[in-house]
């Protein structure tokens, strides 16, 4: 990092959110963690298939993160994508019922676990390819600052988080992206969520760096920093100087976000690259606790109050399953549509997801309902 970003970040000074944004986040988080424990249990009863991928340990990156940014600013991700759909304000609704691949989710149940895409909430999905959402990142900064210098003639307004997983950061794409991104000046945040293993690899032996992930960014002539990712407010308020940085200066940023996800790679993962000591070391911090001790001790909150959060939560979440079973499987027809935007030979063109429609009453489709009823 150059001396002149270091004494920005250090003069920026970001308050810490008052008590009622702060629970707001409690619940988001709790919300992420609930969803993804509902999830592996579908998955488990096989509601759910293909390969899910859960944010468990990880919530206060991507609350946090988003927190920073405006709500028009693009995010985009890989395949552990939940927490960032729901942070952005998906309805976990439609999450468990593109999760169950049912006509109601957001990519009308054929995308699954890892394509939650949210275009009301300028979610630009879940990406399965690792590293290919870096150049979609790429392109999506450009489009903003182009929109807003060239079609709208004023200044680049909008950034554009790209969270990507520390393994995917030896992707020759990722680096293609980087370099465009400092060649063309574009507002876009590089968020590496380092859990420290690229899948069942830890992070020393498969990157040349090692521990140092940040050091990438000194390649593109870009700018970086790392921070810790395991308590919410540290991450909004470094995320917040950094956010504030490029939409001022219109240029690309790197961070290194040092979080844990606390279980596998995937469902599929029997986790036995690393010991169970490391695992309760890092569970012993886990972010939703550290956030409710500081608001116990520091904001007035009371265990009953947790205990009523908690609750309802669960219950929101429970009903958003029930709702998701309601919903049909895609008809036949599905598998020509969304293909190519254009009617053309058999394919039937696209649509938009049914919650998307305007007229949505909040009820499942009707069985047998296809994209076109």
């Amino acid at each position: 990092m150059s001396s002149t970003m270091t004494e920005l970040l250090k003069a920026h000074d970001v308050p810490v959110p008052g008590p009622d944004v702060l629970k707001t986040w409690l619940m988001d988080m709790l919300r992420i963690r609930e969803f993804e424990v509902r999830s592996m249990q579908a998955y488990q009863n096989k509601l759910a298939g293909g390969f899910l991928h859960v944010y468990n340990g990880q919530e206060a990156v991507a609350v946090g993160c988003i927190a920073a940014m405006r709500h028009t600013d693009p995010v985009i991700t890989a395949y552990r994508d939940h927490g960032h759909a729901l942070a952005r304000g998906l309805d976990p609704k439609i999450g468990f019922a593109e999760l169950f691949g049912r006509i109601d989710g957001c990519a009308k149940g054929k995308g699954g676990s890892m394509h939650f895409f949210d275009k009301n909430n300028f979610m630009f999905g879940g990406h399965g390819i690792v590293g290919a959402q870096c150049p979609l990142g790429t392109g999506l900064a450009f489009a903003t600052k182009y929109q807003d210098e060239v079609i709208n003639g004023g200044r680049s307004e909008s950034v554009t988080a790209c969270f990507l997983g520390d393994g995917a950061i030896n992707q020759g794409a990722v680096h293609e992206a980087m370099n465009m991104a400092a060649v063309f000046d574009l507002p876009c945040i590089f968020c590496v969520e380092n859990n420290r293993y690229a899948m069942g690899t830890s992070v020393e032996r498969c990157s040349a760096t090692g521990g140092s992930v940040a050091n990438r960014a000194l390649a593109f002539g870009m700018e970086s920093h790392s921070f810790r990712g395991m308590d919410v407010i540290e991450v909004y308020r470094e995320m917040t100087s950094i956010v504030d940085w490029v939409r001022a200066e219109s240029k690309p940023f790197f961070v290194d976000i040092d979080t844990y996800r606390f279980k596998g790679h995937s469902m599929s993962d029997p986790r036995k690259y690393r010991t169970h000591e490391e695992e309760q070391e890092f569970e012993a911090n886990d972010p939703i606790d550290t956030l409710v001790r500081y608001l116990i001790e520091t904001k007035g909150l009371t265990e009953e109050d947790y205990k009523a959060m908690s609750k309802a939560i669960r219950q929101e979440i429970r009903e958003a399953v029930n709702w998701a079973k309601e919903s049909p499987m895609p008809d036949i027809s599905e598998l020509h549509h969304d293909v190519y935007a254009d009617s053309w030979g058999p394919y039937t063109g696209t649509s938009l997801p049914n919650y998307m429609r305007e007229g949505f009453d909040g009820q499942p489709a009707a069985k047998g309902e296809a994209h076109g009823a």
